[in-house]
Protein backbone atom coordinates (compact mmCIF):
# COMPACT_ATOMS: atom_id res chain seq x y z
CA UNK A 1 0.00 0.00 0.00
CA UNK A 2 1.35 3.40 -0.97
CA UNK A 3 1.16 5.66 2.09
CA UNK A 4 1.70 8.80 0.05
CA UNK A 5 -1.41 8.07 -2.03
CA UNK A 6 -3.71 6.28 0.40
CA UNK A 7 -3.07 8.60 3.36
CA UNK A 8 -2.16 12.07 2.01
CA UNK A 9 -2.17 13.83 5.38
CA UNK A 10 -0.39 17.15 5.18
CA UNK A 11 0.31 16.77 1.46
CA UNK A 12 -0.49 19.24 -1.28
CA UNK A 13 -2.66 18.19 -4.23
CA UNK A 14 -1.18 19.90 -7.29
CA UNK A 15 -3.59 18.61 -9.93
CA UNK A 16 -6.38 19.26 -10.66
CA UNK A 17 -6.32 22.91 -9.62
CA UNK A 18 -9.74 23.72 -8.14
CA UNK A 19 -11.19 27.09 -7.16
CA UNK A 20 -9.92 26.49 -3.64
CA UNK A 21 -6.38 26.28 -5.04
CA UNK A 22 -6.75 29.67 -6.74
CA UNK A 23 -7.78 31.49 -3.58
CA UNK A 24 -5.35 33.80 -1.84
CA UNK A 25 -3.54 31.90 0.94
CA UNK A 26 -4.18 34.72 3.39
CA UNK A 27 -7.92 34.35 2.87
CA UNK A 28 -7.67 30.58 3.24
CA UNK A 29 -5.71 30.99 6.46
CA UNK A 30 -8.36 33.35 7.85
CA UNK A 31 -11.06 30.87 6.83
CA UNK A 32 -9.18 28.07 8.61
CA UNK A 33 -8.94 30.17 11.78
CA UNK A 34 -12.67 30.86 11.47
CA UNK A 35 -13.46 27.14 11.28
CA UNK A 36 -11.22 26.42 14.27
CA UNK A 37 -12.18 29.31 16.55
CA UNK A 38 -15.89 29.86 15.87
CA UNK A 39 -17.05 26.53 17.42
CA UNK A 40 -15.65 27.63 20.81
CA UNK A 41 -18.54 28.43 23.17
CA UNK A 42 -21.00 27.95 20.29
CA UNK A 43 -24.31 26.10 20.29
CA UNK A 44 -24.89 22.70 18.73
CA UNK A 45 -26.56 24.12 15.61
CA UNK A 46 -23.50 26.22 14.77
CA UNK A 47 -21.10 23.30 15.27
CA UNK A 48 -23.14 21.06 12.98
CA UNK A 49 -23.32 23.87 10.41
CA UNK A 50 -19.52 24.26 10.44
CA UNK A 51 -19.05 20.53 9.82
CA UNK A 52 -21.58 20.60 6.96
CA UNK A 53 -19.85 23.63 5.41
CA UNK A 54 -16.57 21.70 5.29
CA UNK A 55 -18.28 18.80 3.52
CA UNK A 56 -19.99 21.14 1.05
CA UNK A 57 -16.71 22.94 0.29
CA UNK A 58 -15.00 19.63 -0.44
CA UNK A 59 -17.76 18.49 -2.81
CA UNK A 60 -18.27 21.81 -4.61
CA UNK A 61 -14.52 22.23 -5.17
CA UNK A 62 -14.57 18.99 -7.20
CA UNK A 63 -11.51 17.60 -5.45
CA UNK A 64 -10.82 14.02 -6.57
CA UNK A 65 -12.41 11.50 -4.22
CA UNK A 66 -9.13 9.63 -3.84
CA UNK A 67 -7.69 12.64 -1.99
CA UNK A 68 -10.41 13.04 0.65
CA UNK A 69 -12.73 10.02 0.61
CA UNK A 70 -10.72 7.86 2.99
CA UNK A 71 -9.91 10.66 5.43
CA UNK A 72 -13.49 11.93 5.55
CA UNK A 73 -14.85 8.41 5.91
CA UNK A 74 -12.57 7.61 8.85
CA UNK A 75 -13.33 10.93 10.56
CA UNK A 76 -17.10 10.54 10.05
CA UNK A 77 -16.96 7.01 11.44
CA UNK A 78 -14.99 8.23 14.44
CA UNK A 79 -17.40 11.13 14.95
CA UNK A 80 -20.53 8.92 14.78
CA UNK A 81 -19.01 6.35 17.14
CA UNK A 82 -18.14 9.10 19.61
CA UNK A 83 -21.64 10.53 19.28
CA UNK A 84 -23.27 7.15 19.96
CA UNK A 85 -21.06 6.39 22.97
CA UNK A 86 -21.46 9.86 24.51
CA UNK A 87 -25.23 9.90 23.94
CA UNK A 88 -26.02 6.63 25.71
CA UNK A 89 -23.48 7.14 28.48
CA UNK A 90 -24.51 8.52 31.89
CA UNK A 91 -24.37 12.30 31.93
CA UNK A 92 -23.74 12.67 35.66
CA UNK A 93 -26.96 14.58 36.31
CA UNK A 94 -29.49 11.78 36.04
CA UNK A 95 -28.57 10.28 39.41
CA UNK A 96 -31.16 8.94 41.83
CA UNK A 97 -30.69 10.37 45.32
CA UNK A 98 -32.02 8.61 48.41
CA UNK A 99 -33.26 11.25 50.88
CA UNK A 100 -32.32 10.90 54.54
CA UNK A 101 -35.85 11.69 55.68
CA UNK A 102 -39.16 10.55 54.19
CA UNK A 103 -40.72 13.02 51.79
CA UNK A 104 -44.19 14.10 52.92
CA UNK A 105 -46.82 13.55 50.28
CA UNK A 106 -49.29 16.23 49.30
CA UNK A 107 -52.60 14.88 50.54
CA UNK A 108 -56.12 16.10 50.83
CA UNK A 109 -58.99 14.49 52.63
CA UNK A 110 -62.68 14.83 51.82
CA UNK A 111 -63.69 13.68 55.27
CA UNK A 112 -61.95 12.94 58.56
CA UNK A 113 -62.21 9.16 58.04
CA UNK A 114 -61.81 9.12 54.23
CA UNK A 115 -58.66 7.68 52.55
CA UNK A 116 -55.96 10.13 51.52
CA UNK A 117 -55.69 11.23 47.87
CA UNK A 118 -52.38 12.11 46.26
CA UNK A 119 -52.49 15.10 43.92
CA UNK A 120 -50.87 14.62 40.47
CA UNK A 121 -49.98 18.16 39.49
CA UNK A 122 -49.74 18.81 35.71
CA UNK A 123 -46.44 20.07 34.28
CA UNK A 124 -46.52 23.73 33.21
CA UNK A 125 -44.37 23.11 30.07
CA UNK A 126 -43.73 20.11 27.76
CA UNK A 127 -40.04 20.10 28.81
CA UNK A 128 -38.55 16.64 29.36
CA UNK A 129 -35.02 16.06 30.56
CA UNK A 130 -35.06 12.38 29.60
CA UNK A 131 -35.58 12.21 25.83
CA UNK A 132 -35.46 8.43 25.36
CA UNK A 133 -35.51 5.51 27.75
CA UNK A 134 -35.41 1.96 26.41
CA UNK A 135 -34.38 -0.59 28.99
CA UNK A 136 -30.93 0.27 30.30
CA UNK A 137 -30.35 2.89 27.55
CA UNK A 138 -31.20 6.42 28.59
CA UNK A 139 -30.72 9.50 26.41
CA UNK A 140 -30.96 12.83 28.18
CA UNK A 141 -30.61 16.39 27.00
CA UNK A 142 -27.18 16.68 28.60
CA UNK A 143 -25.83 13.48 27.00
CA UNK A 144 -27.21 14.46 23.58
CA UNK A 145 -25.59 17.89 23.85
CA UNK A 146 -22.30 16.29 24.89
CA UNK A 147 -22.42 13.83 21.97
CA UNK A 148 -23.06 16.57 19.40
CA UNK A 149 -20.37 18.77 20.92
CA UNK A 150 -17.65 16.10 20.89
CA UNK A 151 -18.37 14.56 17.47
CA UNK A 152 -18.57 17.89 15.63
CA UNK A 153 -15.38 19.19 17.26
CA UNK A 154 -13.49 16.01 16.38
CA UNK A 155 -14.52 16.23 12.73
CA UNK A 156 -13.94 19.99 12.42
CA UNK A 157 -10.56 20.16 14.16
CA UNK A 158 -9.15 17.20 12.23
CA UNK A 159 -10.64 17.74 8.76
CA UNK A 160 -10.34 21.53 8.43
CA UNK A 161 -6.49 21.55 8.60
CA UNK A 162 -6.38 18.51 6.29
CA UNK A 163 -8.47 20.31 3.67
CA UNK A 164 -6.38 23.48 4.08
CA UNK A 165 -3.10 21.62 3.50
CA UNK A 166 -4.64 19.71 0.58
CA UNK A 167 -5.39 22.85 -1.47
CA UNK A 168 -2.57 25.15 -0.28
CA UNK A 169 1.08 24.76 -1.21
CA UNK A 170 3.67 25.04 1.59
CA UNK A 171 5.17 28.13 -0.04
CA UNK A 172 1.76 29.78 -0.08
CA UNK A 173 1.22 28.97 3.61
CA UNK A 174 4.53 30.49 4.59
CA UNK A 175 3.90 33.54 2.41
CA UNK A 176 0.52 34.08 4.05
CA UNK A 177 1.96 33.72 7.55
CA UNK A 178 4.83 36.07 6.69
CA UNK A 179 2.40 38.68 5.36
CA UNK A 180 0.02 38.47 8.30
CA UNK A 181 2.75 38.54 10.96
CA UNK A 182 5.01 41.09 9.28
CA UNK A 183 4.04 43.85 11.79
CA UNK A 184 5.73 41.75 14.51
CA UNK A 185 9.11 42.69 13.03
CA UNK A 186 8.81 46.08 14.74
CA UNK A 187 9.01 44.18 18.06
CA UNK A 188 12.21 42.40 16.89
CA UNK A 189 10.49 39.04 16.51
CA UNK A 190 12.30 36.87 13.89
CA UNK A 191 9.30 36.23 11.68
CA UNK A 192 11.44 35.30 8.66
CA UNK A 193 13.26 32.58 10.62
CA UNK A 194 9.96 31.24 11.97
CA UNK A 195 8.42 31.14 8.51
CA UNK A 196 11.49 29.44 7.07
CA UNK A 197 11.37 26.80 9.81
CA UNK A 198 7.69 26.21 9.07
CA UNK A 199 8.45 25.81 5.35
CA UNK A 200 11.13 23.21 6.01
CA UNK A 201 8.83 21.36 8.43
CA UNK A 202 6.02 21.18 5.86
CA UNK A 203 8.47 19.99 3.21
CA UNK A 204 9.81 17.34 5.60
CA UNK A 205 6.41 15.64 6.15
CA UNK A 206 6.46 13.78 2.78
CA UNK A 207 10.02 12.63 3.48
CA UNK A 208 8.94 11.08 6.78
CA UNK A 209 6.05 9.26 5.09
CA UNK A 210 8.38 8.07 2.34
CA UNK A 211 10.86 6.62 4.86
CA UNK A 212 8.06 4.84 6.72
CA UNK A 213 6.78 3.48 3.41
CA UNK A 214 10.23 2.18 2.42
CA UNK A 215 10.69 0.41 5.75
CA UNK A 216 7.25 -1.16 5.44
CA UNK A 217 8.05 -2.47 1.98
CA UNK A 218 11.37 -3.87 3.23
CA UNK A 219 9.55 -5.80 5.98
CA UNK A 220 6.96 -7.21 3.57
CA UNK A 221 9.61 -8.43 1.10
CA UNK A 222 11.31 -10.45 3.86
CA UNK A 223 8.04 -12.22 4.82
CA UNK A 224 8.70 -12.15 8.56
CA UNK A 225 6.58 -14.58 10.59
CA UNK A 226 5.69 -12.49 13.63
CA UNK A 227 3.86 -15.35 15.38
CA UNK A 228 6.93 -17.56 15.41
CA UNK A 229 9.21 -14.79 16.65
CA UNK A 230 7.25 -14.14 19.81
CA UNK A 231 6.73 -10.93 21.70
CA UNK A 232 10.34 -10.36 22.80
CA UNK A 233 11.99 -10.80 19.41
CA UNK A 234 9.21 -8.87 17.64
CA UNK A 235 9.78 -5.96 20.03
CA UNK A 236 13.51 -6.06 19.27
CA UNK A 237 12.83 -5.90 15.53
CA UNK A 238 10.47 -2.94 15.94
CA UNK A 239 13.07 -1.11 18.03
CA UNK A 240 15.68 -1.72 15.31
CA UNK A 241 13.25 -0.37 12.70
CA UNK A 242 12.52 2.72 14.81
CA UNK A 243 16.25 3.36 15.19
CA UNK A 244 16.75 2.94 11.46
CA UNK A 245 13.91 5.35 10.74
CA UNK A 246 15.42 8.01 13.01
CA UNK A 247 18.84 7.55 11.38
CA UNK A 248 17.34 7.96 7.90
CA UNK A 249 15.50 11.11 8.95
CA UNK A 250 18.70 12.62 10.32
CA UNK A 251 20.45 11.78 7.05
CA UNK A 252 17.66 13.53 5.11
CA UNK A 253 17.95 16.57 7.40
CA UNK A 254 21.71 16.75 6.84
CA UNK A 255 21.20 16.51 3.08
CA UNK A 256 18.71 19.37 3.21
CA UNK A 257 21.09 21.51 5.27
CA UNK A 258 23.98 20.77 2.88
CA UNK A 259 21.84 21.71 -0.13
CA UNK A 260 20.97 25.06 1.48
CA UNK A 261 24.59 25.81 2.34
CA UNK A 262 25.78 24.98 -1.19
CA UNK A 263 23.28 27.46 -2.57
CA UNK A 264 24.65 30.16 -0.29
CA UNK A 265 21.79 30.22 2.18
CA UNK A 266 23.35 30.96 5.55
CA UNK A 267 20.77 33.25 7.15
CA UNK A 268 17.41 34.75 6.11
CA UNK A 269 18.87 38.21 6.80
CA UNK A 270 21.69 37.72 4.24
CA UNK A 271 19.78 35.66 1.68
CA UNK A 272 16.80 36.88 -0.32
CA UNK A 273 13.76 34.73 0.47
CA UNK A 274 11.30 34.80 -2.43
CA UNK A 275 7.92 33.67 -1.19
CA UNK A 276 4.85 32.97 -3.28
CA UNK A 277 3.46 36.20 -4.84
CA UNK A 278 0.22 37.28 -3.18
CA UNK A 279 -2.57 38.90 -5.14
CA UNK A 280 -6.16 39.56 -4.13
CA UNK A 281 -8.81 38.65 -6.72
CA UNK A 282 -12.56 39.44 -6.72
CA UNK A 283 -13.28 35.91 -5.49
CA UNK A 284 -10.93 36.49 -2.55
CA UNK A 285 -12.69 39.72 -1.65
CA UNK A 286 -16.05 37.98 -1.82
CA UNK A 287 -14.82 35.23 0.48
CA UNK A 288 -13.42 37.85 2.89
CA UNK A 289 -16.86 39.48 3.08
CA UNK A 290 -18.39 36.03 3.65
CA UNK A 291 -15.98 35.39 6.56
CA UNK A 292 -16.94 38.72 8.15
CA UNK A 293 -20.65 37.92 7.76
CA UNK A 294 -19.99 34.46 9.17
CA UNK A 295 -18.48 35.92 12.33
CA UNK A 296 -21.45 38.28 12.61
CA UNK A 297 -23.85 35.33 12.45
CA UNK A 298 -21.68 33.50 14.95
CA UNK A 299 -22.11 36.22 17.61
CA UNK A 300 -25.78 36.75 16.71
CA UNK A 301 -27.10 33.21 16.36
CA UNK A 302 -24.31 30.86 17.38
CA UNK A 303 -23.78 31.75 21.04
CA UNK A 304 -24.26 28.97 23.55
CA UNK A 305 -27.02 30.22 25.85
Amino acid sequence: MDILRSLPIGLYLEQPATWLHRLDPRIKLLALLTFLLSPIQANDLWRVAIALILVVLTITAKIPARAWKQQMGILLLLAFMTFAIATISPDGFNVSIQPRRPIPEIQTATAPNSPSLTLNLPQPTPYKYVLLKAGSITVTRKSLDLGLRVCTLIFTYLYAPTLFLLVTAPEEITAAIAALFSPLQFFKIPTVEIVLTLTLALRFVPLVLEEVQNLGRAIRTRSISWKRLGFKRSTQIWLILAERLIDNLFIRAEQTASAMQVRGFTSPNTHLVRWHPLKMLPLDLGLLVAIILMWGMRFWLGNDV
